[in-house]
């Protein structure tokens, strides 16, 4: 069986070594092996399980997500339906992203289609700034 301390772990998975630490410590991998002088070792499922944790951060999951995610894993024979139910979720929080990001270019190109490139004192941009959230009329 071939094991991995926590640096080649970190290596190979492109998580770093205190992220590692802690996903063992909130139990998202198992608690590792160690050796006589106390160092980790990691196993080739436990690297498979890092590098899915990694991929599910990458997409934004959050460590709640992750942990039942894992959970339906390691029980492959369950339906899918609540991985879907996560995944729905998810996809639905980043929707309202995207639209919240969407919503500040708009803003942004107004403010900056209405500089006028002259002094600070009739400039947009710091008006706009200045204005209470939701208060800017950009369109004068």
């Amino acid at each position: 069986m071939v094991e991995f301390a926590i640096g080649e772990a970190a290596r190979r998975s492109g998580v770093k070594v205190p992220t590692i630490r802690y996903y063992e410590q909130i139990g998202l991998l198992p608690t590792a092996a160690r050796t006589e002088g106390n160092r980790r070792l990691y196993d080739e499922r436990t690297m498979q399980r890092l590098s899915f944790v990694r991929h599910a951060r990458e997409l934004g999951f959050d460590i709640e997500a992750i942990r039942a995610l894992l959970t339906l894993q390691d029980d492959p024979l369950q339906s899918c339906a609540i991985a879907d139910s996560i995944a729905s979720e998810h996809l639905a929080e980043v929707e309202h992203r995207i639209a919240s990001l969407t919503a500040l270019k708009r803003e942004l190109v107004a403010m900056l289609a209405q500089c006028r490139h002259g002094h600070v004192e009739q400039c947009r941009v710091i008006e706009a700034l200045s204005m209470p959230s939701g208060h800017a009329d950009l369109r004068i």
